[in-house]
C-alpha cells in the first residue's frame, strides 16, 4: 500500500494529463512553438510581404494603401528605382556610413573595453557603469543634444571650442614674438579656422557629425559585450605569454584578440545593421542634407512616401533595404562562422 501511494505521488496531475493525450515529445515541442511563430508572423513576416504587395502597386497616398485602391503595376517601382541617380546616392552614402561607423566603433569599443578590464586601472567599476551611461537616454534626446553640438552658430559648441583653438594658437605667437623681442611674426592662414563653421552645411562635414553621434550611441552596447568577453580570457595564458617574452602588443594579437574575435564580431554586425536603418541622425540634423546629399536610404524611403506620396516606390526602396540588410548579416555571420556548433 505504501510503495502503491509512493509511486502515485511521484507523477503530477500535468504528467498524467500528458502522458493520457495522443502526443509525443516532438508534437509537444511543436505545440509550445506555435504560439511564438504565429506573434513573429503577425509582427514580422505579415508587415513585410504587405510592404512588397504594395511596392508592387502604384499607390501614392496614404488612402490607396489602406483602401486598396491601388493597382498592381508588377515591377515597374524597382525598375523606376534602380534608373533613379537618388537611390544610387543613397545607397552609396548609407554604405559609406555604415562602412566608416563600423570601422571606429570597433576601434572605440576594443579600446575603452582594454582600458575598463586592465589590471592597474583604479575604479573599473565606476568606469564601466559610466561608459554605459548614453544607454539609459533615449535616442532622439542624443541626437538631440549632438545636433546643437554641431550647429553652425558661433556660439555652438564645436564652433567655441574652434574659437578656444584660434585664441591659443593667437597667444602661442604672441609669446614667439616676446621671445624675439617684439619681432612681428604673423600667425600662419593655415593654422587657423575660420569661424564659424558650418558642419551641418557641407556634405562630408555632416557625415562626420552622422558618424560621430552614430559612433556614441553604439558604443556602450560593444564595450559592455567586449567586456564580457575580456573578463573570460584565461589569466594562464597571458602569464604563459609573457613567460615567453611577449610584450603587450603581441598578447593581444596572440591571446587577446583571439578570443574576444567572435563577440567583437557579433557586436559589429548588430551595430553595423542598426547603422543601415538610422533614420533619426540624418533627419534631425539636416534631412539628410544638404540638397539630398546624405540621405542615408531610410530617409530616402520616407521622403518618397511622405513629401512625394510615392508609396508604392517608397515600398519598393525599404523591400530593397531589407534585402541588402538580411544580406549583409547572413554573409557577416558565415564569414564570421558565429553559428558554428549551434547544431552539435
Amino acid at each position: 500500500m505504501a510503495t502503491s501511494t509512493g509511486t502515485g505521488s511521484s507523477s503530477s496531475p500535468l504528467s498524467r494529463i500528458a502522458a493520457a493525450l495522443p502526443f509525443t515529445r516532438r508534437d509537444w515541442g511543436i505545440l509550445l512553438v506555435i504560439p511564438g511563430v504565429v506573434l513573429f508572423s503577425a509582427f514580422m513576416l505579415y508587415p513585410i510581404f504587405y510592404l512588397f504587395y504594395i511596392s508592387l502597386t502604384d499607390a501614392t497616398f496614404a488612402g490607396s494603401v489602406i483602401g486598396g485602391g491601388a493597382e498592381l503595376i508588377g515591377l515597374d517601382n524597382y525598375v523606376q528605382l534602380l534608373t533613379d541617380s537618388q537611390f544610387w546616392t543613397s545607397m552609396s552614402i548609407t554604405w559609406a556610413f555604415v562602412a566608416v561607423s563600423l570601422v571606429i566603433k570597433v576601434f572605440v569599443a576594443v579600446g575603452i573595453a582594454l582600458l575598463l578590464n586592465h589590471a592597474r586601472v583604479a575604479g573599473k567599476r565606476y568606469m564601466r557603469a559610466a561608459a554605459i551611461v548614453p544607454l539609459g537616454f533615449p535616442a532622439i534626446f542624443t541626437i538631440t543634444v549632438w545636433r546643437g553640438m554641431f550647429s553652425d552658430a558661433r556660439f555652438g559648441v564645436f564652433n567655441v571650442m574652434l574659437d578656444y583653438y584660434n585664441t591659443a594658437i593667437t597667444g602661442l605667437f604672441g609669446l614667439v614674438d616676446v621671445a624675439v623681442f617684439f619681432t612681428a611674426v604673423a600667425v600662419p592662414t593655415f593654422l587657423l579656422v575660420e569661424l564659424p563653421v558650418g558642419f551641418l552645411s557641407g556634405r562630408w562635414s555632416a557625415f562626420f557629425a552622422y558618424v560621430t553621434t552614430e559612433v556614441w550611441l553604439a558604443y556602450p552596447f560593444m564595450v559592455i559585450i567586449i567586456v564580457s568577453a575580456l573578463q573570460d580570457v584565461p589569466r594562464e595564458l597571458h602569464e604563459a605569454a609573457m613567460v615567453d617574452g611577449a610584450g603587450y602588443l603581441q598578447r593581444f594579437r596572440t591571446v587577446t584578440l583571439p578570443a574576444i574575435k567572435r563577440p567583437v564580431l557579433f557586436a559589429a554586425i548588430l551595430t553595423g545593421a542598426t547603422s543601415f536603418q538610422q533614420f533619426l541622425i540624418p533627419w534631425v540634423f539636416n534631412q539628410g542634407g544638404p540638397a539630398r546629399q546624405n540621405e542615408l536610404i531610410i530617409v530616402y524611403g520616407y521622403r518618397e512616401a511622405i513629401s512625394f506620396n510615392e508609396f508604392g516606390l517608397s515600398a519598393a526602396i525599404l523591400i530593397v533595404a531589407i534585402a541588402f540588410i538580411g544580406l549583409f548579416m547572413y554573409v557577416a555571420v558565415r564569414w564570421g562562422r558565429l553559428a558554428e556548433g549551434v547544431d552539435e
